[in-house]
């Protein structure tokens, strides 16, 4: 999760167990907005095989489905679901088992990816194959479902802009969602949690971990120019945080909850 950063260092930031696993989070987030609902990724889902799960240990009481239910909706409510990009823990939980064949687990919504990245991920290159699942991504293809988001465009949700990376994975999508006055930004894999606001810290699972270091500092100079509220998809602890500039570089000025902020 912290690429080259000695485990000297990183473990003062998310300590390992004795098998050396980090607990991350899988946070989703919903906006509602007229008669939009709009889900952005989806996490793990829970189809796949218990060899495949026991490598992640999932854990905690949170659930996708639990937690649009306590939101006040049912998955049916869902118009849009918007993926960052298609690793499995990030649109896992977009497709179920019905009967033991794949269904989308939003039936009335459109999924959205964009053609470059769909390209990526369905003609995988081996350092990524394992995180591209077939079963995760083509029933969103055969549903009819499947609308593709175009990067020479603007974004045709008017509630955000996306800003594109291709550090991480080719064509990620960062959702930067207006709110009243401010901007909240779905950080993804760009920036995974508070510890990795620093520029060197980045995970080894990007495939051009120089270009995110340049995608990184483009947007963190965004982020503090204009006050950017950070949402965090898997940190295991802080939802949202603000920026500092401090003699480093940019750092983390608060932590705090959606809830308190919005």
């Amino acid at each position: 999760m912290f690429g080259v950063v000695p485990k000297s260092i990183w473990q003062k930031l998310n300590p390992p167990d004795e098998k050396n696993l980090c607990n991350w989070a899988l946070r989703c987030l919903l906006i509602e907005d007229n008669k939009r609902l709009i889900l952005i990724d989806n996490g793990i889902g829970d189809k796949q095989d218990p060899k495949f799960m026991g490598h992640y240990y999932l854990n905690g009481d949170y659930s996708l489905i639990r937690s649009i239910k306590n939101a006040g909706f049912s998955p049916d409510d869902i118009t849009d679901v918007f993926l960052t990009h298609l690793h499995f823990d990030h649109c896992g939980g977009g497709v179920k088992l019905e009967n033991g064949k794949p269904v989308l687990t939003f039936k009335n919504a459109t999924y959205w990816s964009n053609a470059d990245h769909w390209q990526w991920a369905t003609v995988p290159n081996a350092r990524e194959k394992a995180s591209f699942l077939k079963e995760n991504i083509f029933p969103m293809k055969e549903s009819g479902q499947l609308k593709f988001v175009d990067p020479n465009q603007s974004s045709p949700f008017p509630q955000f802009d996306i800003f594109y990376t291709s550090g991480h994975t080719e064509k990620m999508m960062v959702p930067m969602i207006k709110y009243k006055d401010r901007t909240i930004c779905y950080m993804a894999d760009l920036l995974p949690s508070v510890a990795h606001i620093p520029l060197p810290y980045v995970m080894g699972y990007d495939v051009r971990p120089l270009l995110t270091l340049e995608e990184k500092a483009s947007f963190l100079n965004m982020a503090l120019e204009k006050n950017f509220v950070l949402f965090f998809e898997h940190d295991p602890v802080n939802e949202c945080a603000t920026l500092q500039q401090s003699e480093k570089g940019a750092r983390l000025n608060e932590a705090f909850s959606l809830k308190n902020f919005i």
